[in-house]
C-alpha cells in the first residue's frame, strides 16, 4: 500500500471515528505501528490531525477531510450519481456547480456526455464557432482546471479567496460573481442532510456560496452518497425546500426516501 493511499485511509478513518489508535490502524491496515507512527507524524505536521499518546484525534468536532484524499470515497456510487445527473441536463444549460468530489464526477460526466453529443451531430464545427453543448458556473478551481480544456462547455469561474482543503474559491468576490448570473440547474454537493435543517456543509463561508447558487438557479439539484443522509454539519446551506431533486445511491432507506418524497423532492437513487 503507497503512502499515498494510507493517508487516505487513516484520514476516513480519523472522518469516521473523530480518533484512531496506532495499534488498530496498523490491524486495520495491514502494517506495521512504526509505519503507522511515521504516518501520522508527518500528517500532524501538515496540520490535519493532532497526535495523542499511542494515537490521533481530529482537530475539531466537525472534521473535513481535504479534498485530495475523498476521491476515492464512495467512488463507484458518485460515479453512478454523476452519470444520472448528466442525464437530467438539457442541451445549452447554465449549470452551477459548487466544490466536492461528487460535483467533480458530475463536471467529467457533463464534459463526456458534450464530447458525444457534439459527435453525434455528424459534423466538426471549430470550437470557436459552435455553441457550447453546456455553460458551467463554478467557484471551484479541480472543476475549472478539468473543464477549460475542454473546447464544448463554456466555463464560468468566480473570483475570491481559494480555500485549499477543498479549491473552492469564497468571499465577497465570488458572491459579486453569482449575484450577475441567472443558472438553470444548481448541482450541489453537501457534507450532510438533515431533515429539519436541511443541507449542510463544514464550513460557513462555503455554505454561503452554495446558498447563493441555490437561490440563483430554476432548480437545484443535490448530489450525494447515502452514508451523508441524517448527518450534520457545522453550517446550514437552506432548508429541504429549496431542494427539487436529490439524487443518491441504493443505499438509501426507504423511509428516508418516503419523507423526502413527502416533502416534494423528487429522489433518484442509482
Amino acid at each position: 500500500m503507497s503512502k499515498h493511499d494510507r493517508w487516505s485511509k487513516l484520514l476516513e478513518l480519523l472522518a469516521g471515528e473523530g480518533r484512531i489508535e496506532v495499534e488498530d490502524a496498523a490491524a486495520a491496515l495491514d502494517v506495521s505501528p512504526a509505519t503507522i507512527r511515521r504516518d501520522l507524524d508527518e500528517l500532524a505536521e501538515q496540520q490535519m490531525l493532532v497526535r495523542t499518546r499511542g494515537g490521533a484525534i481530529a482537530h475539531g468536532v466537525s472534521y473535513e477531510l481535504p479534498l485530495r484524499y475523498k476521491s476515492s470515497r464512495h467512488a463507484p456510487e458518485k460515479q453512478r450519481i454523476a452519470t444520472a445527473v448528466a442525464g437530467m441536463i438539457a442541451d445549452g444549460d447554465v449549470v452551477g456547480l459548487n466544490g466536492g468530489t461528487t460535483t467533480t464526477e458530475v463536471a467529467r460526466a457533463l464534459a463526456l456526455r458534450a464530447g458525444g453529443s457534439r459527435e453525434g451531430r455528424g459534423r466538426r464545427e471549430p470550437a470557436e464557432t459552435s455553441a457550447p453543448a453546456f455553460t458551467v458556473v463554478t467557484n471551484a478551481l479541480n472543476i475549472a482546471g478539468e473543464l477549460a480544456v475542454r473546447p464544448q462547455v463554456k466555463i464560468v469561474v468566480t473570483g475570491g479567496v481559494a480555500r485549499p482543503q477543498t479549491y473552492e474559491l469564497v468571499g465577497p468576490l465570488t458572491v459579486g460573481v453569482l449575484n450577475e448570473v441567472v443558472l438553470d440547474v444548481a448541482v450541489l454537493g453537501v457534507d450532510g442532510v438533515d431533515p429539519q435543517l436541511g443541507l449542510m456543509t463544514h464550513q460557513e463561508d462555503e455554505a454561503s456560496v452554495s446558498r447563493l447558487f441555490a437561490e440563483r438557479a430554476r432548480r437545484v439539484i443535490v448530489v450525494t452518497d447515502s452514508s451523508k443522509m441524517g448527518r450534520r454539519a457545522f453550517a446550514r446551506i437552506c432548508g429541504l425546500d429549496r431542494v427539487d431533486v436529490l439524487v443518491t445511491d441504493s443505499g438509501l432507506p426507504a423511509d428516508t426516501a418516503a419523507r423526502l418524497t413527502d416533502a416534494g423532492i423528487k429522489v433518484h437513487a442509482v
